[in-house]
């Protein structure tokens, strides 16, 4: 039995936004049809280094995808030395023997797949002609975010980014720009309110622990996908936006203890009756998405272990078939 291991470099040109979103789709549909085991993710917290810790295991059971992340989150990294906030390594597990089949690179996969999670959702819960995205913070899931709209629409008339400072804003735009050039405008904002006024799709994916995007901004027919907050005390909306949306979230489990709904559900605010779906019971039919073209909508993205799994195993395949990376014996 030999184990395939893959570097982050080396993963990263074997996906592609379309294919991880066919991916993660499925994956939310196998939930939502109760075919998956993912038990909930148990973190370390490294309170001095302003970091965390989670283990994501997870088992696809029609599809026969099983494989464990490990993963962290420190926002300091960037500043302090020089790393990725989040950083990840995952491992493909044989569900019949329970050998490692590969042990790979996790981070971009994890921004690939909570992309792609962003870009389904929007599927089913934003307008069929959204064409203005605000997007509120500018760091890597703005990235793959955007992208993954753009696959599902194709054309964007308007991209509006708001980061805190400018030099992020600047950095995100001189970065996209390219890449996106005739498919969007990316226009960089001074204000949350100038990225979210008007919007069609908001993507909030920064740290706060306040809300950001303030109820008074939001109009009928808007879709959020909620992003950053992935941890107890994180949110970014004010709460007065969930009380006027149809809420849908990834795992109730998860985002009720580390979602954008943590906060809201913990003051009583909001409760559980306010949350319409899991996604994945959207996905597979079970309960509708989008209803009318004034509903707002609020997609709330923990990320889930089946995203990595069905990731991981794309890149798997993919490396296999173009005999990339290298085979040992580990066990």
């Amino acid at each position: 039995m030999k184990t395939l291991l893959l570097t982050e470099k080396e993963v990263t040109p074997l996906l592609t936004m379309r294919e991880v979103m066919k991916a993660v789709e499925s994956a939310f549909r196998e939930k939502g049809l109760g075919r998956v085991q993912m038990p909930p993710k148990p973190y370390l917290y490294y309170a001095k280094y302003n970091g965390d810790l989670r283990t994501m295991p997870s088992y696809l059971e029609e599809l026969d995808i099983s494989a464990v992340k490990i993963v962290n989150s420190h926002p300091d990294n960037p500043r302090r030395h020089g790393l990725p906030t989040v950083m990840a390594t995952i491992t493909m597990i044989d569900p019949e023997s329970g050998a490692p089949l590969a042990i790979m690179g996790g981070t971009r996969i994890t921004a690939m797949r909570t992309g792609a999670a962003g870009g389904v959702a929007a599927k089913y819960l934003a307008r069929k002609k959204s064409k203005v995205v605000g997007l509120v913070g500018a760091g890597s899931q703005a990235r793959t975010q955007l992208i993954a709209l753009l696959s599902l629409y194709g054309t964007l008339e308007e991209v509006r980014v708001w980061s805190r400072t400018e030099k992020t804003r600047d950095a995100y735009t001189a970065e996209m720009e390219p890449m996106v050039d005739g498919f969007a405008e990316i226009v960089p904002v001074e204000s949350v309110e100038g990225a979210v006024e008007g919007a069609d799709i908001v993507v909030t994916s920064t740290p706060s622990r306040k809300p950001l995007v303030s109820d008074r901004w939001v109009t009928p027919g808007m879709h959020f996908n909620c992003i950053g907050a992935d941890a107890p005390g994180k949110e970014e909306l004010d709460p007065a936006i969930l009380k006027r949306a149809k809420i849908v979230v990834d795992d109730w489990e998860q985002a009720s203890h580390g979602g954008e709904i943590n906060v809201p559900l913990a003051q009583g605010i909001i409760s559980k009756e306010d949350v319409w779906a899991e996604v994945g019971e959207v996905v597979a039919g079970l309960k509708p998405g989008r209803a009318s073209s004034d509903e707002i909508t609020v997609f709330v993205s923990t990320g889930l272990a089946v995203q990595d799994a069905v990731t991981a195993k794309l890149a798997y395949k993919k490396a296999l078939a173009k005999n990339v990376g290298r085979l040992m014996e580990l066990v």
